[in-house]
């Protein structure tokens, strides 16, 4: 299993998640059977209790409170968002400052970024070569947080591989946009419609174990599925597998005015992301490899759902 954890006769080295949200709870069942897992929270959390999680309070935006995370793991997931407003991510910079601080540093930490630190790439296929081209102040956040990491990663060498995993559309059954269908919100003509990219959220998780056990020093990788559509296409899917009106289609400039500002800075932005080291490094094989077969397996759980209440 590579890095993925100790071996049997060894004490269970220690994870910490900074920012335990919905992906990383999807990944804590299979993280728990080869790590010792701590999470970094705001306030003591009864869910994380009873799944046996040790819980260290603590908020990013508050430096003083982070004492604790010094030398106190072997690995970190970073999935915490940087803020809402300004230029850089400050929540990044307090967490690296506070693992400094420690004897020991940590042998691997892994973030979760975004695609859209390409930025509008016209449709171009985009590797992670690609010189991020934030146009967003959110991307150009998440840009600051890789750039300090990366930087971190280079000062410590193999002391701490630093992978960083660029994710795009993230969905699950409960993380589907169909209220957008409901509001029936245009979308563009297909001519002039955006590419776009996603991730299911169990395997955007199992991307996460994956670059435990097997990323590379200050590597960045796309974690992205195989399917290649337009944003239009996308919701059409939805809106057919759930029995929903398809949205209507108007020119790129009537949607621009119809939709709020931040649903359109991701309709403006087209790539179509290359997940070919993803597959080759981290050789993580996706649990949902379209968009298809994650709709299907919403669809299911839905209908699932509907018939057991």
């Amino acid at each position: 299993m590579g890095r993925l954890g100790p071996c049997d006769n060894c004490p269970m080295r220690r994870l910490l998640i900074i920012g335990c949200g919905d992906v990383m709870r999807r990944a804590l069942p299979q993280l728990m059977l080869r790590w010792k897992v701590l999470a970094l929270v705001r306030s003591r959390d009864p869910q994380l209790a009873a799944l046996g999680i040790s819980q260290i309070e603590g908020d990013l935006d508050h430096p003083e409170t982070l004492k604790r995370l010094a030398g106190l793991a072997d690995a970190v997931i970073h999935s915490a968002p940087p803020p809402p407003q300004g230029s850089g991510d400050p929540r990044t910079r307090n967490l690296i400052a506070a693992l400094q601080r420690g004897k020991s540093l940590p042998r691997q930490l892994v973030y979760i970024s975004t695609s859209g630190v390409y930025g509008d790439c016209g449709g171009a296929r985009v590797s992670e070569t690609r010189i991020p081209a934030a146009q967003s102040a959110r991307a150009a956040r998440r840009v600051d947080a890789e750039s300090r990491l990366r930087r971190f990663g280079r000062q410590r060498g193999r002391r701490c591989l630093v992978s960083i995993l660029r994710a795009p559309g993230i969905y699950a059954a409960d993380r589907l946009p169909l209220e957008r269908l409901h509001k029936r919100l245009p979308l563009m003509l297909h001519a002039e419609d955006s590419h776009t990219n996603h991730i299911h959220a169990d395997d955007l998780g199992r991307a996460c174990i994956a670059a435990l056990a097997r990323g590379r020093a200050n590597r960045v990788y796309n974690i992205n599925d195989d399917t290649s559509l337009a944003m239009g296409e996308w919701f059409d899917a939805l809106a057919d597998a759930f029995a929903l009106p398809r949205a209507p289609r108007l020119p790129r400039e009537e949607v621009r005015r119809a939709v709020p500002p931040m649903q359109w800075s991701f309709m403006n932005e087209s790539r179509r992301l290359d997940n070919t080291r993803m597959k080759q490094e981290l050789r993580l094989r996706l649990r949902y490899p379209t968009v298809a077969t994650g709709i299907a397996a919403a669809r299911k759980t839905a209908t699932g759902t509907s018939c057991s209440g």
